[in-house]
């Protein structure tokens, strides 16, 4: 029986290469219960930090990496999965992740985020919520309703203090980025506007 050794969330990182040109097309994460299926499908699974839950390459797409074969590395900390692509390999269309070609040397400078995120992110939320797809998880969420949506948000809060306490500061971004998620998810369930939330962070300021 081949050991795995997991990151501390429990997943390994895993690089998809094409068996037709040999091009590497992503790089994605996977748990045990993604590896096993993968195998026993044949078609690759992988595991989703954002979302927390398991997702079937090409469900939504239709673009599907059927495997070829699958290797684990020298140390057992990484997975190589070579797939015949029934699609492009990356959401942009392209058929692979990494076409973005470096040709000078980068400044790395901290990463600017748009202040915007969270209202883009709860307009994508009520989007789903109007979603019949039997594919996305905020969608199922929805059909769960609040009770079971509030149970998340209670998992995914415990996970974040433990995560504080733990003093693990990447694991903390995480987690929060979870609980924020699945908070949005709630407000888009009750019908609320998160304006209304600012508006009382704003009088609370004063």
């Amino acid at each position: 029986m081949t050991t795995f050794k997991l990151d501390k969330q429990g997943l390994i990182p895993a690089i998809i290469k094409n068996n037709y040109n040999g091009d590497i097309i992503m790089l994605g994460y996977m748990n045990p219960d993604s590896i096993n299926k993968t195998i026993e499908t044949k078609q690759v699974w992988f595991y989703s930090r954002s979302r927390s839950s398991m997702w079937h390459k090409g469900a939504t797409s239709g673009n599907y990496f059927n495997v070829i074969s699958i290797y684990i590395d020298c140390d057992y900390d990484a997975i190589q999965i070579t797939v015949e692509p029934t699609g492009p390999g990356c959401h942009t269309g392209n058929d692979t992740c990494f076409f973005n070609k470096i040709e000078k040397q980068f400044i790395f400078e901290p990463a600017k985020t748009d202040v915007k995120i969270l209202e883009k992110l709860y307009q994508i939320i009520k989007d789903r919520k109007n979603s019949n797809s039997n594919k996305s998880y905020t969608v199922n969420l929805f059909k769960n309703g609040p009770k079971k949506i509030s149970q998340k948000v209670v998992e995914e809060a415990g996970e974040t203090a433990i995560a504080a306490v733990s003093q693990d500061k990447k694991e903390f971004i995480n987690e929060s980025a979870d609980l924020i998620y699945h908070l949005l998810v709630l407000t888009a369930a009750l019908d609320v506007d998160p304006s209304q939330i600012w508006a009382e962070l704003e009088k609370r300021s004063k």
